[in-house]
């Protein structure tokens, strides 16, 4: 047996907690208990350390001057870059686009590839599972261009039917785009097989990696896909900055969504001649502090071990679901059996936002509503739902808090 045979030693997230200085937070005098993560993750101290390094002692616009500052920061800024490439396995760090979030880098795909190569009566494949940043985009272009959606539908366990999908390709078909983990179930989606697919058709493929990227090992490419987005506020950086991945022979095709200055090698009334990639699709000032402060995240949660994190929060989820079966009154919706650490639930009788107003009450923090996923809810005929979603900072002494509290919610609509 090697090392690497061996099961990975377990966290020591008393350790962990300590580097997140708002658990130590009292809401309404009880310990604060943050079960809303696939919102958007905390940071540690670590992380915030570097933004404090970076405003203090580096912070300079890029690539416009020879200055100290400017050198460093640029530096910095494609130091963070080469990061997130080993972070996703890019094969090029050019590949990697820094945008503001997930919602920009699709946005990014959907009008500088689908403007570019959808016609009237082509067809775009989405799936029930997609967050609305996964599902407007394409509308607006589809609309834009006369081209159609398909939809790839789920089952009653919130799993998608891959075999509907297959039967969605034609000679109209030119392009998909779906979630890796659905943010309001939970469920993992069988991506490697369905870009195969999508492949063998001859259609690119963008995954919607939000959920993915802070819970479970992403490699571009041995998923093979084509173009992948994440969000770093999700991933224990800050808000504002996210990462498109594009194969480079798909983001030289494209045009760009955004033009200014840096994204340019020469401007005149007559003609503008666009940079080489990233920086043609990097317009104007980026986010640099936030750049380099992801790229803080990133050397964090790599130091964990993400494959660590995800032994960790199965657990727990394993742990929160036995402990949710055994409620009465309490309907877990989206049961696949490959999920995330996320619960969605209802309980009978009580609207989610009451639940979450009184478990708020106990400290007990979670997200209710339709999650930026109306089709998800309109599949399971409900209105809203109540989602707990962990990180390795949580416990199952967290999980046990969140019961209780939903019993006393209970209690008191009896």
């Amino acid at each position: 047996m090697t090392a690497r045979d061996l099961p990975a030693a377990p966290l020591d997230v008393a350790a962990l907690r300590r580097d997140f200085p708002i658990l130590d937070l009292k809401i309404n005098g009880k310990p604060l208990i943050f079960l809303d993560n696939a919102a958007s993750s905390q940071m540690p101290r670590q992380v915030m350390a570097r933004w404090v390094k970076y405003r203090s002692e580096q912070h300079a616009n890029i690539h416009r001057a020879v200055h100290y500052l400017s050198e460093t920061a640029t530096a910095e800024y494609e130091k963070a870059r080469h990061k997130v490439q080993a972070f996703i396995n890019a094969a090029e760090s050019r590949e990697c686009i820094f945008t503001s979030g997930t919602t920009d880098g699709i946005n990014l795909v959907a009008h500088g590839y689908g403007r570019r190569f959808f016609g009237p009566g082509d067809e775009i494949i989405l799936t029930t599972l997609e967050h609305h940043s996964n599902i407007v985009p394409w509308q607006m272009v589809a609309e834009e261009k006369g081209a159609k959606i398909r939809v790839v539908p789920v089952n009653d366990r919130g799993e998608l039917l891959v075999d509907e999908y297959r039967r969605l390709f034609s000679a109209k078909t030119k392009f998909v785009a779906l979630t890796h983990v659905s943010n309001a179930l939970g469920t993992i989606t069988p991506v490697r097989e369905m870009i195969a697919i999508a492949h063998e058709h001859g259609v690119p493929v963008l995954v919607d990696g939000a959920q993915a990227a802070p819970h479970l090992k992403v490699d571009v490419q041995a998923l093979d896909c084509d173009f992948y987005a994440f969000s770093g506020h999700k991933l224990c950086g800050p808000t504002g900055i996210g990462v498109l991945y594009g194969k480079a022979a798909l983001l030289e095709k494209m045009q760009p969504f955004k033009g200014g200055g840096d994204m340019i090698l020469s401007v005149t009334f007559e003609k503008t001649t666009y940079a080489p990639i990233p920086a043609k699709f990097e317009a104007g000032t980026p986010p640099i502090g936030e750049a380099i402060t992801l790229g803080a995240a990133i050397d964090y949660l790599t130091g964990i071990g993400i494959e660590r994190i995800a032994a960790h929060e199965t657990d727990l989820l394993d742990y929160a679901t036995d402990r949710f079966n055994r409620l009465k009154g309490v309907r877990l919706i989206g049961t696949a059996e490959k999920k995330a650490a996320v619960l969605s639930f209802a309980v009978e009788g009580v609207h989610p936002h009451d639940v979450g107003s009184l478990l708020n009450d106990d400290g007990v923090a979670i997200r209710t509503g339709h999650h930026c996923a109306q089709p998800v809810m309109q599949r399971f005929r409900v209105p809203a739902t109540c989602r707990a979603s962990f990180a390795f900072y949580n416990t199952t002494a967290e999980v046990d808090a969140l019961v209780e509290s939903i019993g006393r919610v209970q209690k008191l609509f009896a």
